[in-house]
Order: C-alpha cells, then structure tokens, then sequence
C-alpha cells in the first residue's frame, strides 16, 4: 500500500561569525578605458561571490556588469576577506564593496564637478557617465574623467572598503550580548509517497519560502534554495558515510559509490522569496547559502510520520528503516 503524507519545518540562521570580529576588505579601482577592477580576498566556491560582488560595484558606478573585473586570486596582494563560510559574503562582502565602490565614485564627482561646473552634490553616475543630475546634456564618460585624474591631476581614482562587526562580549552578570550581525529565515514544505511494502519514500512535491533581506540577484538566489533543498532531500532519502559500522571497507570510495540525489529522484521545487531588509545589510540583503540545507531534512521526516504513522529521526530514511518502523508499530499494537 502506498500512504501519502505531508511535513513542515521552519529554519532560522546567522550571517557571518557568532560573536562578531570577522570583516572583509575591499579596493575598487577605476581605469583610463571606463572600466574598473574590483580587488578582494572573497573566495568563490560556487555560491556566486564572482557575479554579485562585480553587480553590486556595477551598480554603484553606473557602468555595466561586464565592464567590472574580479580579482581574488592571490591573498598575497588582495585586502584580506575573513572567509566564505558562515553565509556572510553577501552581507559582510557587499558592505565592503559598496563602500569602497562609492569611494571611488565620490572621486570621480570631484574630478567632474569643475569640468560640469556643478557641485558634487549635484552629480550622479549613471550609463558610464559622470552627469549632472537630470541634465543629459552635461555629462563625461567615466573614463575621460578618470584619464583626467591620472595624467591631469596625477591622482588615481581609487576607494577602498571595509565591513566587520565588533567583538560582543556577554555581560558577566546577565550573560547579555548582540552576537549575530543579522537573522534570515525559512519554511520547507514537503509531500511524500511511503510504500509500506517496500519501505521506499519517494518525494513528490517541495516548497520554500526564504527571507533573503534583498535579491541582490533573484536567480542565484532562487538556485541557491533549489541546491540546498536537492541536499537537504538527499539527506534525508539517500546518503549515508557510515562512519564506524560495519567497517571502513564499506565506506563509499568515490562520489560514483556515493549516494547522491539525481533528477530521478528531485521533484519540482517551489521556491518563493520574501525580502525582509536587513537594517545593516548592503541594500538590506541578508545570507542565506547554507541554511537551505536545513529545513528539508526534517520536513522530510515529517511528511514520512504523517503518512504512515512513526517517527524515524535517524537519517536517511531508508527502505529498512521504514518496515522496520512498521513493524515494531505493529508489534506494539498487538
């Protein structure tokens, strides 16, 4: 017989280091030919710092994404970034970037205000061109102005940038402190399918609803809880490193041994995004790359109780976990 069940599980998560004291660095750094290079120590590993950091810096210069070049290969020569770990990047990162990015614009106003004849106050960048606010007609390129400032002015159009929080110490008498800089949050809603003939689950249907703050970018962001919510079920139905039974020789050996969720067995994701600002996250963006992870384990475990009636907390939920869950309810019915 094959029972149907429904599961919920709702998931909160920091941004950056509990307790603060990490931070991130940033140097933004305008070129003769308009475009500009973006110097940190940020690491990508796949969560998309190489195509936020560059659009966030884009966006502040009025240039295209693509005229922004990301350099952070080398922790010899870029500003330190305290690490990609903690879903901190967007937030602390983004901070650093926006301020040094607005540096290096506030250079450029300067540079253009006598060439415009307006005061900085009254400039604005925008399609590559440093202009007077609502006068197309007064305008410069950003490169001429920044070939100005160098072979001119002699001065090099750059800004630098910095975000941290400070460490926060409990109160010795009340143990009260601020230790997380901001707080995202989640829901996963899981249906499963329970054969209990055979004891396989099989997901059917998975849906999400995230606070991310702000999208900086909708699409990573959206794929960002597809990847995490494709984990998260693979968790719960299929992986497993068996750490100490039955011995190390029956451990996988390869990702082709391993366990891992494929498109057979990942249903269609529902993922809706809910943009509750962060009062100090760059444009109130908040992260959220490792809690997708979370919620669909237990929401999976769930669904499972709901559909046939036991609890089974040891994940995965395998096909022998499941009859024998089966059986012992009804050893204990009887």
């Amino acid at each position: 017989m094959k029972k149907r069940g429904k599961g919920m599980a709702v998931a909160f998560y920091p941004t950056g280091m509990g307790g603060g004291g990490d931070f991130t660095n940033a140097i933004v750094k305008i070129k003769p030919d308009g475009t500009a290079d973006l110097i940190m120590g940020t690491v990508e590993l796949g969560q998309g710092a190489n195509t936020v950091l560059p659009q966030m810096a884009a966006e502040v210069l009025g240039i295209e994404y693509e005229q922004v070049r990301f350099l952070n290969d080398n922790t010899d020569a870029c500003p330190i970034c305290f690490g990609s770990f903690a879903s901190r990047v967007t937030y602390y990162a983004g901070n650093a970037v926006l301020e040094a990015a607005t540096k290096a614009r506030d250079k450029l106003f300067e540079i253009a205000a006598p060439e415009l004849d307006a005061p900085t106050e009254m400039l604005e960048a925008v399609d590559g061109m440093i202009r007077v606010k609502d006068r197309e007609d007064k305008a410069l390129p950003i490169g001429d102005v920044a070939t100005k400032g160098l072979y001119e002015l002699h001065e090099f159009v750059v800004g630098t940038g910095s975000f941290g929080r400070p460490k926060t110490i409990p109160d010795p008498d009340t143990g009260a402190c601020d230790p997380l800089a901001t707080m995202a949050w989640a829901s996963t809603q899981i249906e499963v399918e329970v054969d209990t003939e055979t004891g396989v689950v099989t997901i059917l249907d998975s849906k999400s609803v995230y606070d991310v703050g702000r999208a900086i970018n909708p699409e990573l962001a959206r794929l960002q809880v597809e990847g995490g919510a494709i984990m998260g079920m693979g968790w719960a139905t299929l992986e497993n490193l068996y750490p100490h039974y039955p011995s190390p020789k029956f451990q996988p050996r390869s990702l082709g041994q391993y366990m891992l969720a494929t498109t057979m067995d990942i249903p269609d994701i529902e993922t809706v995004m809910v943009e509750c600002p962060s009062p100090e996250g760059p444009w109130g963006a908040k992260g959220i790359g490792e809690m997708t992870a979370n919620p669909p384990s237990p929401a999976v475990v769930n669904a499972v109780h709901d559909a046939i009636g036991v609890w089974i907390t040891d994940i995965p939920i395998t096909p022998e976990k499941v009859l024998r869950a089966l059986e012992e309810k009804e050893k204990e019915k009887a």
